[in-house]
């Protein structure tokens, strides 16, 4: 008799939900909850022709406008889709084999990835094909706003409304929801990406200095105001960059009260956003939202006073989630393992 071929065991690896972000991509696993926080960005080389991706996440982010001219840094996704859909494969690999290891023995996972409420039927498909052609054995869709009322512990399946404001890189997702689905929902290009741009087109404006996004996101981060110090004035920031009259490099400064005015417009959009929002809700559950009043998730819940700024423009009260940055993560990766949430998933 022929001897037997040991089989070969494979071992199921646990699912896991993923934040498939403009800015940052997020993965929770299974019985583990968020296990990578990475930069959605990918650096490219070109060499004889042929490209190749030399690094992805945090060691690419660092490179962001200092590279040689065979190098470019990618960010495939903009505005809250995938823009590049080959780079935002390799990028899903390389996040779940980060997060999975590299053992082939392991079978592939479940995988839930969030999606804006505005996403095309295209947008939808092209993730889908990410995320399959990235190793996962099904994949099944999860609209942001939810995910983020999920993770911010709204009461989303309960006949009550909720407001959620979900304030991303590329998108601020408005929503209202009731009864595990939603009520009202709009996807507004407004996010941490317009507000870096402002703060470049203004400096460029006003000082003829040319600064890259990475030096306005950090301006942002470190010194981002919603509404002006009381001394009008604030804290003074020293920014270099290339001056566009002279072609050296220079420094300027610019303080918090300039740059409350300069996130001042792109955070009216989001005001004005919330406004059409509430115009557009049917009165009781508009009456829950002024009971209850709005929750922000996402980063761009961090600028300090935007809470106040968006009580003052709405006139309802405004509180910001526990964890803001990890709402969606954390959202999806509940409608993964609870089966309240899953009639949430478009499958």
């Amino acid at each position: 008799m022929p001897a037997r071929v040991p089989r070969i065991p494979f071992f199921r690896s646990p699912n896991i939900a993923i934040d498939l972000g403009t800015a940052n991509t997020l993965v929770y696993m299974q019985d583990r909850g968020i296990v990578l926080n990475e930069p959605s960005v990918v650096a490219v080389e070109t060499r004889g022709g042929v490209k190749s991706i030399t690094a992805i996440g945090k060691v690419a982010r660092l490179m962001l406008g200092k590279t040689p001219d065979n190098v470019e840094v990618i960010r495939p996704l903009r505005d809250g889709v995938i823009a590049d859909i080959e780079i935002a494969e390799e990028m899903i690999k390389h996040f779940i084999r980060e997060v999975l290891g590299k053992n082939r023995l392991m079978r592939y996972p479940e995988v839930i990835v969030c999606v804006p409420s505005g996403s095309t039927s295209v947008d939808r498909r092209a993730i889908r094909d990410a995320a399959s052609n990235a190793g996962a054995s099904s994949v099944s869709l999860i609209l942001e706003p939810m995910a983020a009322a999920i993770g911010a512990g709204l009461p989303v399946t309960e006949p009550i409304g909720s407001m959620i404001i979900d304030i991303g890189g590329g998108t601020t997702e408005v929503a209202v929801l009731s009864l595990g689905g939603l009520a009202y929902s709009n996807s507004i290009r407004m996010g941490g990406d317009k507000l870096d741009e402002a703060i470049v087109s203004y400096v460029r404006r006003h000082h003829n200095l040319l600064i890259g996004e990475a030096t306005a996101e950090r301006i942002k981060l470190a010194y981002g105001v919603a509404m002006p110090p009381e001394d009008q004035v604030g804290e003074v920031v020293s920014i270099k960059g290339l001056d566009l009259v002279g072609g050296v490099p220079k420094e300027v400064q610019i303080n918090q009260a300039e740059i409350a005015e300069i996130l001042a417009e792109p955070i009216a959009v989001i005001a004005e956003g919330i406004r059409v929002a509430l115009e557009n809700t049917a009165p009781e559950l508009a009456s829950d939202v002024v009971d209850r009043g709005i929750t922000l998730t996402g980063g761009g819940a961090l600028i300090p006073q935007l809470d106040m700024f968006l009580a003052e423009a709405t006139g309802l009260p405004v509180s910001i989630a526990e964890d803001p940055m990890c709402c969606v993560a954390l959202g999806t990766g509940r409608a993964l393992t609870d089966e309240t949430f899953r009639s949430a998933l478009i499958v």
